[in-house]
C-alpha cells in the first residue's frame, strides 16, 4: 500500500489476503450468515469495538492478531478499511446490508456522526465514517489504524495507543525486512510523515492527544506482543464485560 517505501504498515511476516480478497469472502459469508439468522434475534446498535492507534512499526498489528484468538473477535486493518472507503460500491453494498438488518438505523446513525464528528467534511471522510460504522455494527471487531477511535462513539470502544522509542521501531523493521537501520528509519520517517498528513486531511489533527484513548501502552516497558495482548484483553473486559 506504501508505494514511496519498502515498507507496509502493519507488516509483520504474516501472509495475509488481499484486501479485495477479505472483502469479497466476507461480503459472502455475511450474506449466508443473514439468511440463516432470524430477524428477532437481533439487536440493532454499535457492538462494542477495540481500536488501535499506533506509531508505525510499533508492531499493533500483530498485538491485533494475538487479541482476536483470545477474545474471539475479527480484525479490520489499515488495508481493508482503505480499500472498502475509497470503494464506494463495495462501502455501499456493506450498509444495505445493514440497512436490510435494521431499516432506518443507518441513516440514524450516520446522521447522528455527521453532526457530532466536526471533521466529517471530505466525501473521503464520510465514506470512511459510513464503512467503519456499518462493519462495526456488523460483527465484533478489532480496527488497527486510520483514526477509528475517532469516528465510532467513544463509550462503545475501547480505544488503544501504542508508543515506543525511535530505536525499538527501527530495529524491529530492520530485523523483519533484513534492510540496515540507516534504511529502516528513512522509510519509517517517509511513513511517519505520510501518517501525519492522512490525520491532517482526514480529522484535522496535527498530533494525538493521549486524551483520546483509554489507554497508552509503550512497548519499550512490555516484555512483549503476547503480555501487550494481555493487557489489552483484560481492560476490554473491565469495559464492556466478558460477554461480547
Amino acid at each position: 500500500m506504501n508505494q514511496k517505501t519498502g515498507y507496509k504498515p502493519g507488516f509483520y511476516g504474516k501472509k495475509r489476503q488481499s484486501a479485495a480478497e477479505w472483502a469479497d469472502r466476507y461480503i459472502k459469508k455475511y450474506t449466508q450468515d443473514e439468511a440463516d439468522k432470524k430477524q428477532a434475534d437481533k439487536k440493532p446498535g454499535i457492538l462494542p469495538s477495540v481500536c488501535f492507534s499506533r506509531q508505525i512499526g510499533v508492531g499493533a498489528l500483530e498485538i491485533a492478531d494475538l487479541l482476536a484468538g483470545m477474545i474471539h473477535y475479527r480484525v479490520i486493518d489499515r488495508e481493508i478499511l482503505e480499500h472498502m472507503a475509497k470503494d464506494a460500491k463495495l462501502s455501499q453494498k456493506m450498509i444495505e446490508f445493514y440497512d436490510e438488518r435494521y431499516p432506518g438505523r443507518a441513516s440514524e446513525l450516520f446522521s447522528m456522526l455527521i453532526s457530532e464528528k466536526t471533521f466529517i467534511k471530505s466525501d473521503y471522510a464520510r465514506q470512511l465514517a459510513k464503512t467503519v460504522t456499518a462493519l462495526a455494527a456488523s460483527e465484533p471487531t478489532i480496527f488497527v489504524g486510520r483514526g477509528t477511535h475517532l469516528i465510532l462513539p467513544r463509550n462503545s470502544v475501547l480505544s488503544v495507543r501504542f508508543i515506543c522509542s525511535k530505536d525499538y521501531r527501527v530495529d524491529r523493521l530492520a530485523r523483519m525486512m533484513n534492510i540496515g537501520k540507516s534504511e529502516a528509519e528513512r522509510q519509517l520517517e517517509i511513513c511517519d510523515a505520510e501518517q501525519h498528513e492522512f490525520f491532517k486531511a482526514v480529522y484535522q489533527k496535527k498530533e494525538t492527544s493521549p486524551d483520546e484513548f483509554d489507554m497508552v501502552i509503550n512497548m519499550d516497558h512490555i516484555k512483549g506482543i503476547f503480555q501487550a495482548a494481555t493487557i489489552v484483553a483484560c481492560a476490554f473486559e473491565q469495559k464492556f464485560g466478558s460477554e461480547k
